[in-house]
């Protein structure tokens, strides 16, 4: 079978991504996993990513975060936070089952294990993602939780 290529870019985020990039977050979370999630958890992701704290972190360069780009329109996010802690994985919907999930996922564990030395990384998976992490090679650490209206599944995997 004939493998074809790769057609999407996939690069640490400038400054000017922030806000495209948050925007598809906001867009992914809501369409995938605002349905598992009560009013309050909803209000606490879009806190999360809009009340400014994680942009000063990206800022300043103690939050990592790689995108996936289809010509200059970005289409996925993966970004990881604490040393191996996955804090966002997004892909938008029409770009579901195409390879960005997995490429944008192995970019930050080839980057922890490279240059951070990390052996790990953690995750909460929302409902919706557990699957796709266990298919990447992550093992469930502990039985789904729920806290401040979000729904978390923690998992690890070791590299």
């Amino acid at each position: 079978m004939e493998q074809k290529e790769f057609p999407y870019t996939i690069r640490w985020a400038q400054p000017e991504d922030w806000d495209p990039a948050m925007d598809m977050v906001w867009r992914t979370f809501l369409k995938f996993e605002g349905k598992d999630y009560t009013q309050e958890g909803i209000d606490n992701f879009d806190a999360f990513i809009h009340d400014g704290t994680l942009r000063k972190m990206f800022l300043s360069g103690s939050y990592q975060v790689l995108i996936a780009l289809d010509g200059g329109r970005v289409v996925g996010l993966a970004s990881v936070r604490g040393g191996n802690h996955l804090s966002l994985l997004f892909v938008e919907e029409a770009y579901h089952h195409r390879g960005i999930g997995s490429a944008l996922m192995n970019g930050l564990c080839r980057y922890l294990a490279e240059e951070v030395g990390e052996h790990s990384m953690t995750l909460t998976a929302a409902p919706y993602a557990v699957d796709f992490y266990k298919r990447l090679g992550f093992y469930i650490v502990r039985p789904e939780e729920q806290f401040s209206g979000i729904r978390v599944t923690s998992m690890e995997k070791f590299f």
